[in-house]
């Protein structure tokens, strides 16, 4: 049976650096992929937010490291065996140092399937395809506060038009969401009478999150 779980004690957490690109050689096809990078200084349990051309199916996604070796390491849970041939890339040493406190409200939408129609003149029923995914978002409403580190945060990645990496880590010790996205947030506030006054923001993933246990 399945663990139910509440939106309470959930720590989210926006990138607030990322460590100087190493370059990524090759990208195995496997279960999990193993990514190639000499001397890349990674340790089990890191984030790394990856570029790639060729493999176009990582490109931007954010992954755990794990089965390190000097000059491997593999991305934990993505399974790259039906992927498109890698051929450049890199990786990028993700660190999680801001916080999103603010958060009153948070939903999700998007992430739908196009279909497409493959229906000929000799069906009498209709049949479809899956086409791609529609982006997904998490849209929040925040408790208003110019000066909360996170929301700032927020902002600038917004103004910027800038790509940052989130953790969702729901309870201590509980399973993680890790993914890229765009931010939008411009800190207008508002409300109703009487009532608190809030904020809202939007990050619209690029690509699609992975999950992880503790």
């Amino acid at each position: 049976m399945a663990t139910a779980r509440k939106w309470s004690n959930v720590a989210v957490a926006m990138q607030s650096a990322l460590a100087a690109a190493k370059t990524v050689t090759a990208v195995t096809k496997a279960n999990p992929g193993v990514a190639s990078s000499t001397a890349h200084g990674y340790s089990n349990g890191d984030y790394v937010l990856l570029t790639a051309q060729g493999m176009f199916q990582i490109d931007g996604m954010v992954a755990r490291v794990a089965g390190v070796t000097a000059d491997t390491f593999q991305l934990e849970g993505v399974n790259t065996t039906d992927f498109d041939t890698f051929t450049s890339g890199t990786a990028e040493k993700i660190t999680f140092g801001t916080s999103i406190t603010t958060a009153t409200t948070i939903s999700a939408s998007g992430g739908d399937f196009d279909f497409i129609d493959t229906t000929t003149i000799h069906s009498n029923v209709r049949t479809q395809i899956p086409g791609i995914a529609n982006p997904s978002n998490f849209t929040m409403d925040n408790i208003w506060d110019v000066s909360d580190a996170g929301l700032v945060a927020m902002k600038s990645a917004s103004d910027g038009q800038d790509m940052r990496a989130f953790k969702f880590t729901f309870g201590t010790g509980g399973q993680i969401m890790v993914f890229a996205g765009y931010v939008g947030a411009t800190l207008l506030p508002g409300g109703a009478a009487q009532q608190l006054v809030t904020t809202g923001a939007v990050v619209t993933m690029f690509g699609r999150p992975n999950y992880y246990a503790s």
